[in-house]
């Protein structure tokens, strides 16, 4: 190879040695990377976000207040409904009342205008026992007789007392004031007049 050859091999391989540094380096003015760009959504600052936030925030914090004025809402509204439930529970026992206070004035507005005195006592006793009747047989209010039974403290009050020899345990001699038990609960003790044994 001539001189004239190996200095122009050389200079080729000198070019070829700067056109692939030159391509590895990025050019100068070149479109680089945005840094606000990843993966294909932009990047927001610090300030965007907590803006950002605090509106999240806010939409939050109406919504908990429009919960919290519906559920007082609500709690009212309950509030009522108990309360008229309350004072309207008895209303279906007073209808079924009405009608034995309606028999009771027209009782007494016959005994005004009459002397028949045994006609009137037993129209009382009809209107007594319908009474007691009606509320046995549609509210379970029962009245319990005691004359006679083992003195019960769950079912008694004794409030007169005498001792006797015929006796071995307290007994239920009168029925003074009779009781009441609404279904299986006693609303009501008995007062009664106890026999006790002597000691």
């Amino acid at each position: 190879m001539s001189k004239h050859e190996t200095q122009t091999a050389q200079s080729d391989l000198g070019k070829t040695q700067v056109d692939e540094n030159t391509a590895e380096k990025p050019q100068e003015g070149g479109n680089e990377p945005d840094s606000t760009q990843e993966n294909g959504q932009k990047t927001l600052t610090p300030e965007q976000k907590i803006a950002e936030l605090e509106g999240q925030l806010a939409e939050i914090r109406d919504q908990l207040l429009r919960k919290a004025a519906e559920f007082e809402n609500f709690r009212k509204r309950m509030n009522q409904e108990k309360q008229s439930s309350i004072e309207y529970a008895n209303q279906s026992l007073l209808l079924d009342i009405i009608p034995i206070i309606d028999d009771f004035e027209r009782a007494i507005q016959a005994g005004e205008s009459s002397t028949d005195y045994t006609s009137f006592l037993e129209g009382i006793k009809m209107i007594e026992k319908r009474f007691v009747s009606q509320l046995e047989t549609k509210w379970g209010l029962k009245r319990f007789n005691s004359a006679g039974e083992v003195f019960d403290p769950n079912l008694h009050e004794a409030v007169m007392m005498e001792k006797s020899a015929d006796v071995s345990e307290a007994v239920v001699q009168d029925d003074l004031m009779k009781g009441y038990m609404l279904k299986e609960r006693v609303i009501r003790a008995a007062k009664v007049k106890v026999i006790m044994p002597e000691t």
